[in-house]
Parts: C-alpha cells; structure tokens; sequence
C-alpha cells in the first residue's frame, strides 16, 4: 500500500497495526504510479491511499492507460465523477460494505481487461468497524476464445505471417509465444507493454509495431494477440492488410494453436530479408539512441527500465516487465523503478527522465532512500553530460556511489562535456 500525504490517517495506521507492507509516499502522483506498477508485476491489486485532487486525477488516467490494477482510496469529493473516464468503476464503502466492496474491488481491477477502480469513503468511515462478510477475490476467468479453428486456418494460408504481441501476453505466455513463432516460423512485433515477451535479441524479434515498419508491407496476415485497440492506437495497420485478433489468454491461445497446428508447413520467409530489416533497424538514427545504448552496456543482467520518454525502441529487453514507460505521464519513470525495485530487490532499475518528470516526482528521490531502493535516474536535457566515456564512468559511479544516483545527459550535439553524480548527500563532477 501507499499513501500520499493528505491519505486518510486511519488506514494508514490500521495498516501499520497489522504490519502489512506500507510505503509512505512524498506525492500523489509518485503513490498512484508505485501502486500501479506493483499491481502490474505483482499477483494482487496495488493500493493507493491519496487526497483527492489533480495527482489522483493523473494517476488513474496512467492506470487506464496501462491496464494497470489499482484500487485508489480517496475520500468522498463532489467532482469524484470526472475519474469515471478512467475507472472501471467508483464504489462508495461504509462499515456494512466495506468487505463486499473492496473485494469486488479486488476481483474487477484483475479482470481482463484490467485497470483501476476508485473507492470513496465518507469522513470517519475508515475508522469504524467493518462488518465480516464472506468474499471472494479472486478474478472473474478469461473467456475461452472462439475462433481458434479460423485462426489455425488463417496461418496455414499465410506465406508470410507476422505475429503482433501486446500487454496481454505476460511471463507465462513468453515461453509459448517463443514456440511458436520459431516454429512457424514467423517475426514478432511488440507494443510498449509487450516488449520482452520474445526477447529483443532474438532474430525473430523485429523491433515495435509501427504503421510504417517494413515487416508490414511484405506480411499477408498479421495475427495480433494479447493487443487492444487502445493499446495499438489507430491508423497502427497498414491498408489493406489481413489482420487477426485473438481475444483470449495468450498462452492458452498458444497452446491451442500448437496442437492445431502440428505438422502443418513452415511459412516462407527469407531468414536473410528479416536479418537485413532487424540490422536497418537497429541502425536508423535516434536522438537518444546513443546515451540508451550506453547505459544499457553499463547495466548488470536483468536490469530493468523506466522511462517517461519515448525510448522503446532504443532498450534492449530480455523479460516481460523489463521495460516499464508512459511517456504521457511526467514523472512516471522515477516512480515506476522505485515500485520494480520494491517488487525484485534484486534487479537493478534504471529511470530515463527530462526535467518535467524529474520535477513532477522529484521528492520521491527521498522514499526511494528511505527504503534502501537501488536506483539510477537519467536526466536527458540540455546542461549535462557527457562524452561516451564519461556517461559510462558516470553511470558506473552512479551504481556504486549510492543506491540512489541522479546522472544528467546531453541529449544532442557535439559538445557533450560534463557528467554529473548526485545521490546520498553528495555530488561529484
């Protein structure tokens, strides 16, 4: 759970009686953002505890954005209603509904699609006593997807299929998805949400989906799975392309497929034509492609990204989760590898940032000292850093000066001359 200043006291407390993990957040947006992003990796609902105002606002509309489940309890407010387009619902809990409510609560933010829900509780609700009731959990099943014959059909007619992966296709489903794009055989293309389903350096990983990739242009059946329409956006197919929706749990979905598809013939792509468009890509020109490249050679194995800048396809990822970003949220970068190092210790996180996230978020620098988070935050802008060989030196100071480090890099131009390290109380150049 975290609670945002101006969060209702009771909760927070009644939290801390039952030594269940609490994180004291510095903003509202920091605490609907970390509350989103251990919903996302974790098996449960993240909890945020706020005021109701703008930050809430900003924090439910990430959420929607990024199917995350999150419950978000506020107080009771006369303007509750303009969460509505972000929600799948707002639910008002008193003492007799409060175990009936957050557990419908519980059970609808996990149900595909997922997403946030609101709670509201009236002045001195939290306080009282609940009455016992008997709930469940547990998220309504995924339905069973009805046209998994037509979509065996479709692959065998296909020549050149290329399958789309999107934020459906989680950890379990990656195994399979691998599979089966390798026994087609057929390249992959991933949303935002989807990058590390298929590993971004395996030969058949072909990058982001986007309306003018090359893959498109040559395919005759696009077979999308795990991707809504919100998440792909419109205009993202070509016209006139074959496209295939599958609506379903992915690895379900596979491991129908597999069977159906036994034995069937491979599909006709020219291995040498996917390596050349995978190498076109990689070579294409990007702003930020340099300082990503150099940051990500500088990370320990499993590492994790964040970013509120538009990077995707610059971060190389290996496992689903390894690149987390809402360029549409200021500040969601630094908050999001906060709450992925709260969920894996482990795993090292680095967040790319400007200064409108840097400065969105900023006091949240403190909660992750606080709890001992190891974080590296880069700030791309015009005042900083560096040549190649300072940004890799200050990156590597940033991992072994201070669990939390701020290094600041140049975006573009020639010049680039300084790095600078600030983190535990100190600053070096």
């Amino acid at each position: 759970m975290f609670v945002a200043p101006g969060g209702d006291r009771a909760i927070a407390d009644a939290v801390r009686a039952r030594d269940l993990p609490m994180v004291e957040a510095r903003t509202t947006l920091g605490a609907c953002v970390m509350a989103s992003v251990t919903g996302e990796l974790g098996e449960a609902p993240g909890v945020a505890v706020t005021p109701f105002c703008a930050g809430v606002l900003g924090g439910a509309a990430c959420a929607a954005r990024r199917r995350a489940p999150v419950l978000l309890l506020t107080e009771h407010h006369a303007d509750a209603s303009t969460l509505a387009p972000h929600v799948k619902a707002t639910l008002d809990v008193s003492p007799e509904s409060a175990g009936h409510w957050i557990a419908h609560a519980s059970r609808l933010a996990m149900t595909e699609p997922r997403g946030p829900v609101h709670l509201t509780l009236a002045r001195g609700v939290a306080g009282a006593a609940a009455l016992p009731v008997a709930a469940s959990c547990r998220p309504d099943p995924t339905p069973a997807p009805v046209t998994l014959d037509a979509a065996a059909a479709a692959i065998r007619a296909a020549a050149r299929p290329v399958v789309v992966a999107g934020r459906g296709c989680r950890a379990d489903a990656a195994p399979w998805l691998r599979a089966f794009a390798e026994s087609l055989p057929a390249p992959v293309l991933v949303t935002s949400q989807g990058k590390g389903v298929l590993a971004d350096p395996h030969p058949l990983a072909l990058g982001m989906l986007a309306r003018d990739h090359p893959l498109l242009a040559r395919a005759d059946l696009i077979f999308a799975l795990g991707a809504d329409g919100d998440e792909v956006g419109p205009g993202a197919w070509p016209d006139g392309a074959r496209l295939f929706e599958v609506v379903g749990d992915p690895a379900l979905v596979l491991a129908e497929l597999a069977e159906r598809l036994r034995g069937d013939r491979r599909a006709d792509w020219d291995v040498a034509e996917l390596d050349r468009i995978k190498r076109g890509l990689l070579a294409a020109p990007a702003p930020l492609r340099q300082i990503v490249s150099i940051v990500r050679d500088a990370t320990p194995v499993g590492t994790r990204a964040t970013a509120d800048l538009p990077i995707a396809s610059l971060w190389q990822a290996v496992l689903p989760g390894d690149y987390l970003a809402d360029p549409d949220t200021p500040g969601f970068a630094i908050a999001a590898a906060i709450a992925a190092s709260l969920i894996d210790p482990a795993r090292r996180a680095v967040a790319f940032t400007d200064a409108h996230g840097l400065a969105a978020v900023e006091a949240e620098l403190a909660t992750a000292e606080a709890l001992g988070a190891t974080v590296v935050v880069v700030v791309m802008g015009e005042d900083g850093v560096s040549s190649p060989d300072e940004l890799r030196r200050a990156f590597d100071s940033g991992w072994r000066s201070a669990r939390v480090s701020v290094v600041r890099a140049r975006v573009a131009g020639p010049g680039l001359y300084r790095a600078t390290i600030a983190g535990s109380n100190r600053s070096t150049t």
